[in-house]
Protein backbone atom coordinates (compact mmCIF):
# COMPACT_ATOMS: atom_id res chain seq x y z
CA UNK A 1 0.00 0.00 0.00
CA UNK A 2 1.66 3.43 -0.90
CA UNK A 3 1.62 6.34 1.82
CA UNK A 4 -0.55 8.27 0.41
CA UNK A 5 -3.42 5.77 0.50
CA UNK A 6 -2.35 5.26 3.96
CA UNK A 7 -1.98 8.67 5.00
CA UNK A 8 -5.89 9.08 3.45
CA UNK A 9 -7.20 5.87 5.56
CA UNK A 10 -5.50 7.54 8.25
CA UNK A 11 -7.18 10.66 7.62
CA UNK A 12 -10.29 9.29 6.87
CA UNK A 13 -12.39 9.51 10.51
CA UNK A 14 -11.32 12.98 10.55
CA UNK A 15 -12.58 13.95 7.61
CA UNK A 16 -16.02 12.26 8.02
CA UNK A 17 -16.08 13.97 11.71
CA UNK A 18 -15.37 17.42 9.64
CA UNK A 19 -17.62 16.98 6.89
CA UNK A 20 -20.25 15.95 9.17
CA UNK A 21 -20.10 18.34 12.54
CA UNK A 22 -19.05 21.09 10.58
CA UNK A 23 -20.06 20.74 7.03
CA UNK A 24 -23.78 19.06 7.52
CA UNK A 25 -23.97 20.06 11.45
CA UNK A 26 -24.84 17.45 12.87
CA UNK A 27 -25.13 16.89 16.57
CA UNK A 28 -22.01 15.02 17.49
CA UNK A 29 -24.13 12.36 19.37
CA UNK A 30 -25.29 11.35 15.97
CA UNK A 31 -22.09 12.06 14.16
CA UNK A 32 -19.41 10.00 16.25
CA UNK A 33 -20.74 6.42 16.67
CA UNK A 34 -20.14 7.00 12.63
CA UNK A 35 -16.81 8.15 13.22
CA UNK A 36 -15.79 5.32 16.08
CA UNK A 37 -16.81 2.80 13.29
CA UNK A 38 -15.58 4.04 10.51
CA UNK A 39 -11.69 4.14 13.11
CA UNK A 40 -12.65 0.63 13.93
CA UNK A 41 -13.23 -0.56 10.62
CA UNK A 42 -9.94 1.07 9.09
CA UNK A 43 -8.26 -0.51 12.75
CA UNK A 44 -9.18 -3.62 11.58
CA UNK A 45 -9.08 -4.49 7.67
CA UNK A 46 -6.20 -1.75 6.95
CA UNK A 47 -4.13 -1.43 9.56
CA UNK A 48 -4.62 -5.03 10.47
CA UNK A 49 -4.81 -4.59 14.33
CA UNK A 50 -5.83 -7.48 16.02
CA UNK A 51 -9.90 -7.30 17.17
CA UNK A 52 -8.63 -7.40 21.16
CA UNK A 53 -6.45 -4.61 20.46
CA UNK A 54 -9.23 -2.47 19.35
CA UNK A 55 -11.44 -4.06 21.96
CA UNK A 56 -8.81 -3.08 24.58
CA UNK A 57 -8.41 0.45 23.07
CA UNK A 58 -12.23 0.91 23.59
CA UNK A 59 -12.08 -0.09 26.81
CA UNK A 60 -9.62 2.12 27.38
CA UNK A 61 -11.08 5.04 25.75
CA UNK A 62 -14.60 4.23 28.39
CA UNK A 63 -12.09 4.53 31.69
CA UNK A 64 -10.95 8.11 30.36
CA UNK A 65 -14.77 9.03 29.93
CA UNK A 66 -15.28 8.42 33.08
CA UNK A 67 -12.77 10.62 34.24
CA UNK A 68 -13.64 13.38 31.61
CA UNK A 69 -17.37 13.08 32.94
CA UNK A 70 -16.11 13.61 36.58
CA UNK A 71 -14.93 16.89 35.62
CA UNK A 72 -17.85 17.72 33.91
CA UNK A 73 -20.06 16.95 36.31
CA UNK A 74 -17.95 18.97 38.97
CA UNK A 75 -18.18 22.00 37.19
CA UNK A 76 -21.79 21.36 37.14
CA UNK A 77 -22.57 20.88 40.49
CA UNK A 78 -20.32 23.44 41.47
CA UNK A 79 -22.57 26.22 38.94
CA UNK A 80 -25.91 24.76 40.04
CA UNK A 81 -24.72 24.74 43.89
CA UNK A 82 -24.11 28.64 43.77
CA UNK A 83 -27.04 29.07 41.29
CA UNK A 84 -29.18 27.61 44.60
CA UNK A 85 -26.98 29.05 47.22
CA UNK A 86 -27.17 32.70 46.11
CA UNK A 87 -23.76 33.30 45.08
CA UNK A 88 -24.50 33.53 41.21
CA UNK A 89 -26.63 36.23 41.82
CA UNK A 90 -23.75 37.94 44.27
CA UNK A 91 -21.14 37.03 41.48
CA UNK A 92 -23.19 38.74 38.40
CA UNK A 93 -23.92 41.74 40.57
CA UNK A 94 -20.37 41.89 41.33
CA UNK A 95 -19.31 41.72 37.52
CA UNK A 96 -21.68 44.64 36.93
CA UNK A 97 -19.69 46.55 39.28
CA UNK A 98 -15.90 45.93 37.61
CA UNK A 99 -18.19 46.73 34.39
CA UNK A 100 -21.24 46.12 32.71
CA UNK A 101 -19.59 45.77 29.46
CA UNK A 102 -20.01 42.28 28.22
CA UNK A 103 -16.55 42.77 26.22
CA UNK A 104 -14.77 43.36 29.38
CA UNK A 105 -16.87 40.64 30.92
CA UNK A 106 -15.51 38.14 28.74
CA UNK A 107 -12.33 39.06 28.79
CA UNK A 108 -11.74 39.49 32.50
CA UNK A 109 -14.12 35.40 33.10
CA UNK A 110 -13.01 33.70 29.91
CA UNK A 111 -9.32 34.89 29.02
CA UNK A 112 -8.11 35.83 32.42
CA UNK A 113 -9.91 33.93 35.15
CA UNK A 114 -9.88 31.21 32.16
CA UNK A 115 -5.98 31.10 31.98
CA UNK A 116 -5.43 30.85 36.11
CA UNK A 117 -7.76 27.77 35.83
CA UNK A 118 -6.14 26.17 32.82
CA UNK A 119 -2.81 26.90 34.82
CA UNK A 120 -3.77 25.38 37.49
CA UNK A 121 -5.70 22.08 36.13
CA UNK A 122 -5.77 21.72 32.84
CA UNK A 123 -7.61 19.31 30.34
CA UNK A 124 -10.62 21.40 28.93
CA UNK A 125 -10.91 22.55 32.99
CA UNK A 126 -11.20 26.54 32.27
CA UNK A 127 -14.31 26.11 29.33
CA UNK A 128 -15.96 23.86 31.66
CA UNK A 129 -15.62 26.86 34.55
CA UNK A 130 -16.11 29.50 32.64
CA UNK A 131 -18.83 28.88 30.21
CA UNK A 132 -21.19 28.39 32.85
CA UNK A 133 -19.96 31.41 34.81
CA UNK A 134 -21.02 33.71 31.73
CA UNK A 135 -24.06 32.26 31.18
CA UNK A 136 -24.86 32.54 34.74
CA UNK A 137 -24.24 36.43 34.57
CA UNK A 138 -26.48 36.98 31.12
CA UNK A 139 -24.37 35.34 28.21
CA UNK A 140 -26.37 33.73 25.62
CA UNK A 141 -25.06 29.83 26.07
CA UNK A 142 -24.12 29.78 22.94
CA UNK A 143 -21.68 33.03 22.96
CA UNK A 144 -20.72 31.27 26.50
CA UNK A 145 -19.08 28.30 24.96
CA UNK A 146 -17.05 29.81 22.01
CA UNK A 147 -16.09 32.37 25.32
CA UNK A 148 -14.62 29.28 26.57
CA UNK A 149 -13.14 27.34 24.15
CA UNK A 150 -10.84 30.41 23.04
CA UNK A 151 -9.20 30.63 25.89
CA UNK A 152 -7.92 26.51 24.88
CA UNK A 153 -5.03 28.62 23.43
CA UNK A 154 -2.08 30.44 25.01
CA UNK A 155 -2.19 29.17 28.86
CA UNK A 156 -3.09 25.50 27.69
CA UNK A 157 0.77 24.33 27.18
CA UNK A 158 1.44 24.96 30.77
CA UNK A 159 -1.90 23.53 31.53
CA UNK A 160 -2.59 21.25 34.73
CA UNK A 161 1.06 22.80 36.32
CA UNK A 162 2.91 21.87 33.19
CA UNK A 163 1.91 19.06 32.04
CA UNK A 164 2.31 19.27 28.45
CA UNK A 165 5.84 20.11 28.61
CA UNK A 166 6.17 18.08 31.72
CA UNK A 167 4.60 14.68 31.05
CA UNK A 168 4.16 15.18 26.75
CA UNK A 169 7.15 16.47 25.78
CA UNK A 170 9.17 14.80 28.49
CA UNK A 171 7.83 11.38 27.59
CA UNK A 172 7.21 11.72 24.28
CA UNK A 173 10.82 12.32 23.31
CA UNK A 174 13.36 9.52 23.37
CA UNK A 175 15.00 10.57 26.48
CA UNK A 176 18.01 7.66 26.19
CA UNK A 177 19.81 8.42 22.82
CA UNK A 178 18.99 12.71 22.42
CA UNK A 179 19.81 12.76 26.63
CA UNK A 180 23.47 10.88 25.05
CA UNK A 181 23.53 13.29 22.39
CA UNK A 182 23.01 16.52 24.88
CA UNK A 183 25.61 15.00 27.08
CA UNK A 184 28.50 14.69 23.62
CA UNK A 185 27.47 18.17 23.15
CA UNK A 186 28.25 19.32 26.24
CA UNK A 187 24.54 20.18 27.19
CA UNK A 188 21.96 18.53 29.31
CA UNK A 189 18.32 17.28 29.18
CA UNK A 190 17.01 19.46 31.81
CA UNK A 191 18.48 22.72 29.88
CA UNK A 192 17.12 21.19 26.79
CA UNK A 193 13.90 21.14 27.66
CA UNK A 194 14.26 24.05 29.56
CA UNK A 195 14.92 26.08 26.29
CA UNK A 196 12.14 24.45 24.86
CA UNK A 197 9.80 25.87 27.46
CA UNK A 198 11.32 29.02 26.91
CA UNK A 199 10.56 29.18 23.21
CA UNK A 200 7.13 27.79 23.77
CA UNK A 201 6.74 30.87 26.10
CA UNK A 202 7.74 33.28 23.72
CA UNK A 203 6.16 32.47 20.51
CA UNK A 204 2.72 31.81 22.41
CA UNK A 205 3.04 35.83 23.95
CA UNK A 206 3.68 36.90 20.79
CA UNK A 207 0.73 35.21 19.12
CA UNK A 208 -1.71 35.13 22.05
CA UNK A 209 -1.45 38.64 23.33
CA UNK A 210 -3.99 38.89 20.54
CA UNK A 211 -6.50 36.45 21.71
CA UNK A 212 -8.55 38.90 24.19
CA UNK A 213 -9.48 41.00 20.83
CA UNK A 214 -9.89 37.65 19.19
CA UNK A 215 -12.96 36.88 21.94
CA UNK A 216 -13.62 40.14 21.42
CA UNK A 217 -14.65 40.07 17.21
CA UNK A 218 -16.20 36.68 17.99
CA UNK A 219 -18.43 38.20 20.20
CA UNK A 220 -19.58 40.64 18.77
CA UNK A 221 -19.54 39.64 14.76
CA UNK A 222 -21.78 36.70 15.64
CA UNK A 223 -23.62 37.69 19.06
CA UNK A 224 -23.68 41.77 18.64
CA UNK A 225 -27.20 43.63 17.94
CA UNK A 226 -25.58 45.35 14.83
CA UNK A 227 -22.49 43.28 14.50
CA UNK A 228 -20.60 46.66 14.21
CA UNK A 229 -16.77 46.93 13.70
CA UNK A 230 -17.28 50.00 15.80
CA UNK A 231 -17.64 47.73 18.88
CA UNK A 232 -14.24 45.89 18.20
CA UNK A 233 -12.25 49.03 18.04
CA UNK A 234 -13.69 50.87 21.14
CA UNK A 235 -12.15 48.14 23.18
CA UNK A 236 -9.61 47.25 21.04
CA UNK A 237 -7.08 49.37 24.00
CA UNK A 238 -8.22 47.26 26.70
CA UNK A 239 -7.89 43.63 24.87
CA UNK A 240 -4.68 44.02 23.86
CA UNK A 241 -3.47 45.75 27.53
CA UNK A 242 -5.44 42.71 28.93
CA UNK A 243 -3.45 40.51 26.42
CA UNK A 244 0.10 41.92 27.84
CA UNK A 245 -1.01 42.16 30.60
CA UNK A 246 -1.37 38.06 31.11
CA UNK A 247 1.60 36.91 28.68
CA UNK A 248 4.26 39.48 30.16
CA UNK A 249 4.03 37.48 33.41
CA UNK A 250 3.81 34.27 31.55
CA UNK A 251 6.53 34.96 29.47
CA UNK A 252 8.85 35.85 33.03
CA UNK A 253 7.83 32.36 34.25
CA UNK A 254 8.34 30.59 31.14
CA UNK A 255 12.03 31.53 30.90
CA UNK A 256 12.89 31.90 34.42
CA UNK A 257 11.20 29.48 36.40
CA UNK A 258 9.97 26.83 34.29
CA UNK A 259 6.87 24.90 32.34
CA UNK A 260 5.58 24.80 35.78
CA UNK A 261 4.09 28.27 36.62
CA UNK A 262 3.74 30.52 33.38
CA UNK A 263 -0.46 29.97 32.95
CA UNK A 264 -0.89 30.49 36.62
CA UNK A 265 1.44 33.32 37.34
CA UNK A 266 0.13 35.18 33.94
CA UNK A 267 -3.40 34.30 35.09
CA UNK A 268 -3.51 36.03 38.28
CA UNK A 269 -1.36 38.62 37.72
CA UNK A 270 -3.79 39.42 34.74
CA UNK A 271 -6.64 39.20 36.82
CA UNK A 272 -5.37 41.61 39.45
CA UNK A 273 -4.12 44.01 37.09
CA UNK A 274 -6.97 43.92 34.74
CA UNK A 275 -9.72 43.73 36.78
CA UNK A 276 -8.17 46.59 38.85
CA UNK A 277 -7.74 48.89 35.66
CA UNK A 278 -11.49 48.31 34.76
CA UNK A 279 -12.82 49.10 38.22
CA UNK A 280 -11.18 51.99 37.47
CA UNK A 281 -12.12 52.52 33.52
CA UNK A 282 -9.00 52.38 32.48
CA UNK A 283 -9.11 52.13 28.81
CA UNK A 284 -12.54 51.14 29.62
CA UNK A 285 -15.15 52.25 26.54
CA UNK A 286 -17.49 54.78 27.29
CA UNK A 287 -20.25 53.40 25.20
CA UNK A 288 -21.43 50.62 27.12
CA UNK A 289 -21.98 47.17 24.86
CA UNK A 290 -24.83 44.38 25.76
CA UNK A 291 -26.55 41.76 23.85
CA UNK A 292 -30.03 42.56 22.47
CA UNK A 293 -33.10 41.90 25.08
CA UNK A 294 -33.01 38.31 25.99
CA UNK A 295 -36.43 37.40 24.46
CA UNK A 296 -34.96 38.14 21.31
CA UNK A 297 -31.97 35.93 21.07
CA UNK A 298 -32.44 33.17 18.87
CA UNK A 299 -33.27 29.58 20.10
CA UNK A 300 -30.18 28.51 18.87
CA UNK A 301 -28.42 30.34 21.28
CA UNK A 302 -30.11 28.95 24.29
CA UNK A 303 -29.07 25.80 26.14
CA UNK A 304 -30.98 23.62 28.19
CA UNK A 305 -29.25 24.74 31.30
CA UNK A 306 -30.03 28.67 30.93
CA UNK A 307 -30.52 30.29 34.09
CA UNK A 308 -33.35 33.06 34.36
CA UNK A 309 -32.00 35.26 36.44
CA UNK A 310 -35.10 36.34 37.87
CA UNK A 311 -35.30 32.51 38.80
CA UNK A 312 -31.95 32.40 40.74
CA UNK A 313 -31.58 32.81 44.75
CA UNK A 314 -31.72 36.49 45.76
CA UNK A 315 -29.88 35.23 49.18
CA UNK A 316 -27.95 38.71 50.69
CA UNK A 317 -24.19 37.38 49.99
CA UNK A 318 -21.07 39.17 49.98
CA UNK A 319 -18.97 39.54 46.87
CA UNK A 320 -15.86 38.17 48.84
CA UNK A 321 -18.08 35.03 49.89
CA UNK A 322 -19.76 34.47 46.84
CA UNK A 323 -16.43 34.02 44.69
CA UNK A 324 -14.49 31.86 47.60
CA UNK A 325 -15.92 28.63 45.97
CA UNK A 326 -14.03 29.82 42.79
CA UNK A 327 -11.28 30.96 45.04
CA UNK A 328 -10.62 27.31 46.92
CA UNK A 329 -10.83 25.98 43.50
CA UNK A 330 -7.87 27.37 42.52
CA UNK A 331 -6.24 27.40 46.08
CA UNK A 332 -6.63 23.24 46.15
CA UNK A 333 -5.99 22.72 42.36
CA UNK A 334 -2.28 24.36 42.95
CA UNK A 335 -1.63 22.98 46.43
CA UNK A 336 -2.95 19.27 45.16
CA UNK A 337 -0.08 19.84 42.04
CA UNK A 338 2.54 21.74 44.03
CA UNK A 339 3.40 20.03 47.27
CA UNK A 340 4.31 16.11 46.52
CA UNK A 341 2.89 15.18 49.86
CA UNK A 342 -0.77 16.29 48.84
CA UNK A 343 -0.32 15.10 45.00
CA UNK A 344 1.01 11.65 46.98
CA UNK A 345 -1.77 11.35 48.88
CA UNK A 346 -4.62 12.52 46.31
CA UNK A 347 -3.21 9.61 43.79
CA UNK A 348 -3.27 7.48 46.15
CA UNK A 349 -6.96 7.02 45.74
CA UNK A 350 -7.28 5.46 42.32
CA UNK A 351 -8.72 2.44 40.39
CA UNK A 352 -5.79 1.57 37.27
CA UNK A 353 -6.42 -0.81 34.46
CA UNK A 354 -2.86 -1.88 33.39
CA UNK A 355 -2.54 -3.98 30.03
CA UNK A 356 -6.15 -4.50 29.36
CA UNK A 357 -7.46 -7.47 28.16
CA UNK A 358 -3.52 -8.54 28.28
CA UNK A 359 -2.64 -5.92 25.39
CA UNK A 360 0.61 -4.15 26.42
CA UNK A 361 0.68 -0.39 27.02
CA UNK A 362 -2.89 -0.04 26.53
CA UNK A 363 -3.63 1.14 30.11
CA UNK A 364 -6.31 3.75 31.85
CA UNK A 365 -7.08 5.29 35.43
CA UNK A 366 -9.17 7.09 37.18
CA UNK A 367 -8.07 9.43 40.23
CA UNK A 368 -11.13 10.81 41.40
CA UNK A 369 -9.41 13.00 44.26
CA UNK A 370 -6.63 13.84 42.12
CA UNK A 371 -8.65 14.97 39.15
CA UNK A 372 -9.96 18.16 38.96
CA UNK A 373 -13.78 16.96 39.21
CA UNK A 374 -12.78 15.51 42.68
CA UNK A 375 -11.52 19.16 43.52
CA UNK A 376 -14.82 20.66 42.32
CA UNK A 377 -16.95 18.10 44.51
CA UNK A 378 -14.92 18.77 47.62
CA UNK A 379 -15.59 22.75 47.28
CA UNK A 380 -19.00 22.01 46.71
CA UNK A 381 -19.26 20.04 50.03
CA UNK A 382 -17.09 23.14 51.42
CA UNK A 383 -20.04 25.86 49.63
CA UNK A 384 -23.04 23.79 51.22
CA UNK A 385 -21.62 24.96 54.73
CA UNK A 386 -20.25 28.37 53.70
CA UNK A 387 -23.19 29.47 51.69
CA UNK A 388 -24.94 28.00 54.74
CA UNK A 389 -27.50 26.14 52.43
CA UNK A 390 -30.07 23.55 52.88
CA UNK A 391 -30.24 19.96 52.27
CA UNK A 392 -32.86 20.77 49.69
CA UNK A 393 -31.00 23.05 47.67
CA UNK A 394 -27.91 21.37 47.53
CA UNK A 395 -30.36 17.94 46.38
CA UNK A 396 -31.72 19.95 43.61
CA UNK A 397 -28.53 21.13 42.33
CA UNK A 398 -27.30 17.61 42.29
CA UNK A 399 -30.24 16.48 40.32
CA UNK A 400 -29.84 19.25 37.92
CA UNK A 401 -26.32 17.87 37.04
CA UNK A 402 -26.68 14.28 36.75
CA UNK A 403 -28.99 15.30 33.91
CA UNK A 404 -26.73 16.74 32.31
CA UNK A 405 -24.48 14.94 32.58
CA UNK A 406 -26.26 12.02 31.27
CA UNK A 407 -26.44 13.83 28.18
CA UNK A 408 -22.90 14.55 27.30
CA UNK A 409 -22.06 11.38 28.20
CA UNK A 410 -23.46 9.45 25.41
CA UNK A 411 -21.09 11.61 22.85
CA UNK A 412 -17.97 10.95 25.15
CA UNK A 413 -18.70 7.29 25.33
CA UNK A 414 -17.92 7.09 21.41
CA UNK A 415 -15.42 10.16 20.92
CA UNK A 416 -12.71 8.97 23.04
CA UNK A 417 -12.01 5.19 22.33
CA UNK A 418 -12.03 6.05 18.87
CA UNK A 419 -9.03 8.52 19.58
CA UNK A 420 -7.57 5.75 21.40
CA UNK A 421 -8.11 3.03 18.60
CA UNK A 422 -5.80 5.32 16.63
CA UNK A 423 -3.33 6.07 18.88
CA UNK A 424 -3.14 2.46 19.70
CA UNK A 425 -2.85 1.53 15.88
CA UNK A 426 0.98 1.57 16.56
CA UNK A 427 0.81 -2.14 17.10
CA UNK A 428 -0.17 -4.26 14.01
CA UNK A 429 0.31 -7.31 11.93
CA UNK A 430 1.08 -5.15 8.88
CA UNK A 431 4.04 -3.68 10.77
CA UNK A 432 2.59 0.14 9.91
CA UNK A 433 2.92 3.20 12.13
CA UNK A 434 0.07 4.54 14.26
CA UNK A 435 -2.46 6.55 12.01
CA UNK A 436 -1.18 9.90 13.53
CA UNK A 437 2.66 9.14 12.73
CA UNK A 438 1.50 7.98 9.17
CA UNK A 439 -0.36 11.44 8.29
CA UNK A 440 2.67 13.63 9.92
CA UNK A 441 5.07 11.72 7.91
CA UNK A 442 3.10 12.52 4.65
CA UNK A 443 2.47 15.67 5.37
CA UNK A 444 6.47 16.33 6.33
CA UNK A 445 7.65 14.32 3.30
CA UNK A 446 5.57 16.44 0.70
CA UNK A 447 6.19 19.42 1.80
CA UNK A 448 10.26 19.74 2.68
CA UNK A 449 12.25 23.11 3.62
CA UNK A 450 8.99 24.74 4.80
CA UNK A 451 8.13 22.29 7.08
CA UNK A 452 8.25 24.85 9.94
CA UNK A 453 5.25 26.53 8.72
CA UNK A 454 3.11 23.49 9.01
CA UNK A 455 4.92 21.74 11.99
CA UNK A 456 2.08 23.71 14.67
CA UNK A 457 -0.29 22.00 12.16
CA UNK A 458 0.30 18.70 13.34
CA UNK A 459 0.24 19.39 17.02
CA UNK A 460 -2.98 21.21 16.12
CA UNK A 461 -4.04 17.75 14.66
CA UNK A 462 -3.37 15.51 17.54
CA UNK A 463 -4.87 17.24 19.82
CA UNK A 464 -7.90 17.79 17.89
CA UNK A 465 -7.80 14.12 17.65
CA UNK A 466 -7.03 13.34 21.57
CA UNK A 467 -8.02 16.29 22.95
CA UNK A 468 -5.22 16.77 25.13
CA UNK A 469 -2.15 18.77 24.57
CA UNK A 470 -0.20 16.48 26.55
CA UNK A 471 -1.45 13.46 24.25
CA UNK A 472 -0.57 15.37 20.84
CA UNK A 473 3.04 16.34 22.29
CA UNK A 474 3.32 12.29 23.50
CA UNK A 475 2.35 11.19 20.22
CA UNK A 476 4.41 13.61 17.85
CA UNK A 477 7.63 14.92 19.92
CA UNK A 478 9.57 12.58 18.41
CA UNK A 479 8.48 12.70 15.10
CA UNK A 480 8.53 16.27 15.08
CA UNK A 481 12.44 16.15 16.56
CA UNK A 482 12.81 13.75 13.57
CA UNK A 483 11.84 16.02 11.24
CA UNK A 484 13.97 19.31 12.71
CA UNK A 485 16.83 16.69 12.90
CA UNK A 486 16.86 15.84 9.28
CA UNK A 487 16.06 19.32 7.51
CA UNK A 488 19.37 20.39 9.84
CA UNK A 489 16.61 22.58 11.67
CA UNK A 490 16.64 23.62 15.10
CA UNK A 491 15.10 20.38 16.74
CA UNK A 492 14.15 22.40 19.96
CA UNK A 493 11.93 24.92 17.76
CA UNK A 494 10.44 22.21 15.66
CA UNK A 495 9.40 20.66 19.18
CA UNK A 496 8.14 23.65 20.55
CA UNK A 497 6.01 24.32 17.55
CA UNK A 498 4.67 21.13 17.85
CA UNK A 499 3.72 22.26 21.61
CA UNK A 500 2.15 25.55 20.68
CA UNK A 501 0.16 24.19 17.67
CA UNK A 502 -1.06 21.21 20.16
CA UNK A 503 -2.19 24.18 22.45
CA UNK A 504 -4.46 25.73 19.82
CA UNK A 505 -5.36 22.87 18.41
CA UNK A 506 -7.86 21.99 21.86
CA UNK A 507 -10.15 25.08 20.37
CA UNK A 508 -11.59 22.43 17.84
CA UNK A 509 -10.77 19.29 19.83
CA UNK A 510 -14.25 17.47 19.62
CA UNK A 511 -14.97 16.19 22.93
CA UNK A 512 -13.48 19.65 24.32
CA UNK A 513 -16.43 21.56 22.82
CA UNK A 514 -18.78 18.57 23.85
CA UNK A 515 -17.65 18.97 27.59
CA UNK A 516 -18.25 22.68 27.64
CA UNK A 517 -21.29 22.20 25.65
CA UNK A 518 -22.48 19.81 28.48
CA UNK A 519 -22.35 22.40 31.14
CA UNK A 520 -24.63 24.77 29.62
CA UNK A 521 -26.64 22.23 28.08
CA UNK A 522 -25.94 22.84 24.28
CA UNK A 523 -25.23 19.73 23.39
CA UNK A 524 -26.56 18.80 19.84
CA UNK A 525 -24.91 21.76 18.15
CA UNK A 526 -21.14 21.53 18.63
CA UNK A 527 -20.96 21.28 15.07
CA UNK A 528 -21.62 25.47 15.26
CA UNK A 529 -18.89 26.20 17.71
CA UNK A 530 -16.81 24.48 15.47
CA UNK A 531 -17.42 26.43 12.59
CA UNK A 532 -16.21 29.27 14.81
CA UNK A 533 -13.54 28.21 16.96
CA UNK A 534 -11.89 27.18 13.27
CA UNK A 535 -10.51 30.56 12.11
CA UNK A 536 -8.93 31.49 15.84
CA UNK A 537 -7.08 27.90 15.45
CA UNK A 538 -5.94 28.88 11.90
CA UNK A 539 -4.77 32.06 12.58
CA UNK A 540 -3.32 30.71 15.63
CA UNK A 541 -1.41 27.95 13.73
CA UNK A 542 -0.45 30.02 11.01
CA UNK A 543 1.64 32.84 12.90
CA UNK A 544 2.77 30.15 15.07
CA UNK A 545 4.15 28.56 11.65
CA UNK A 546 5.42 32.05 10.35
CA UNK A 547 7.22 32.45 13.48
CA UNK A 548 8.95 29.79 13.13
CA UNK A 549 9.44 30.37 9.37
CA UNK A 550 11.53 33.18 10.49
CA UNK A 551 13.44 32.09 13.29
CA UNK A 552 14.92 28.94 11.57
CA UNK A 553 15.66 30.47 8.49
CA UNK A 554 16.17 34.86 9.47
CA UNK A 555 17.11 34.46 12.56
CA UNK A 556 19.15 31.38 12.58
CA UNK A 557 17.90 29.80 15.97
CA UNK A 558 20.04 27.10 17.04
CA UNK A 559 20.20 24.56 19.95
CA UNK A 560 22.79 22.15 21.14
CA UNK A 561 22.38 19.66 18.92
CA UNK A 562 22.75 21.12 15.58
CA UNK A 563 25.95 20.62 13.91
CA UNK A 564 28.89 23.46 13.50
Amino acid sequence: MSSGFLALMAFAPILLAGILLIGLRWPARRAMPLVYLLSAGIALFVWDMSFNRVLASTLQGLVVTVGVLWIIFGAILLLNTLKHSGGITAIRAGFTTISPDRRIQAIIIAWLFGCFIEGASGFGTPAAIAAPLLVAIGFPAMAAVLMGMLVQSTPVSFGAVGTPIIVGVNTGLDHAVIGEQLAAAGSSWDAYLQLITSQVAIVHALVGTAMPLVMVIMLVRFFGQDKSWRAVFEVLPFALFAGVSMTIPYVLGGVFLGPEFPSLIGGLVGLAIVTTAARAGFLVPKRQWDFAPRDSWPAAWMGTVEMKLEELTARPMSSFRAWLPYLLVGVLLVISRVFPEVTAAFKAVAINFTDILGEAGVSAGVQPLYLPGGILVMVVIATFFLHRMKASELGKAAGESFGVLLSAGFVLLFTVPMVRILINSGVNAADLPSMPIVMARYVADSVGGIYPLLAPSIGALGAFLAGSNTVSNMMFSQFQFGVASNLGLSTALIVAAQAIGAAAGNMIAIHNVVAASATVGLLGREGTTLRRTIWPTLYYVLMTGLIALFAAYVMGVRDPLMAG
